[in-house]
Parts: C-alpha cells; structure tokens; sequence
C-alpha cells in the first residue's frame, strides 16, 4: 500500500533550494523578528516590576499600555509568520481591520460591564 501523505514531487517546496544569499537574508529577517518580540515582551515585564501600583503613573494607564504592545506584538506577529506583510496593502486592510473592529468591540465590551457591575456593588451596599 502506498503512502499517500508522501510527495515525491520534484517541484515539492521541501525540495528546493536556495542560495546562500537568500538564506542569510532569511535568518537577518528571522533575527530581526525575534529581536523585536522579545525587545517588547521585555518592555511589558520591566512596565510590570517597575510601575506597579506607583504614583508616577495610574494604573488604568499601565494597563492600556499592556493592551496597546500586545495588540501591537499580535500584528506583527501576522504580518510576519503568516507573511502577509509582503501582501498589498488592501488585502492587508481587509484582513485586519475586521480584528482590530472585534478587538475594540471586545474591550468596549468588557469595559462596560465592569462598570455596571461595579455600578451593582453600589446599590447592594
């Protein structure tokens, strides 16, 4: 019985190759990637140790700021691992805009029922 998960196609992407260039260009753009997801996981933790409940800045400030760098951190990680940054830019648009939408929405969401349900702890006081 023959293996149907196998491709012995010749023009298989596995099986081709590349120059040297190429693959330096690769891993510079790999590196560069890695450099600035950890550059901004390392800013969010150093904003959680430093800033935490002080008086320099409110704690509803640090908390969007922890929602804007991770927001950010998910766009460019689509733009690069799913390669849509080398996309045009409309399909880009319609791609995105749909989740950044549903992300506000999301957050309107959450901020509105915070508030009533505090608003709820008030009356049963």
């Amino acid at each position: 019985m023959e293996r149907d998960d196998l491709i012995v196609n010749d023009s298989y992407s596995m099986q081709a190759h590349h120059s040297e260039e190429a693959g330096k260009k690769i891993r510079k753009n790999v590196w560069k990637v890695t450099a600035i997801l950890t550059a901004i996981t390392v800013a969010e933790v150093a904003m959680g140790i430093i800033f935490k409940r002080s008086e320099t800045f409110t704690w509803t400030a640090i908390k969007w700021s922890f929602i804007i760098l991770t927001l950010f951190k998910a766009g460019y990680i689509v733009m690069s691992f799913m390669h849509l940054g080398d996309e045009r830019k409309n399909l880009r648009r319609v791609i995105l805009v749909p989740y950044v939408i549903f992300i506000a929405y999301l957050i309107f969401i959450a901020l509105t029922e915070g508030i009533s349900h505090f608003d709820l702890w008030d009356v049963w006081k």
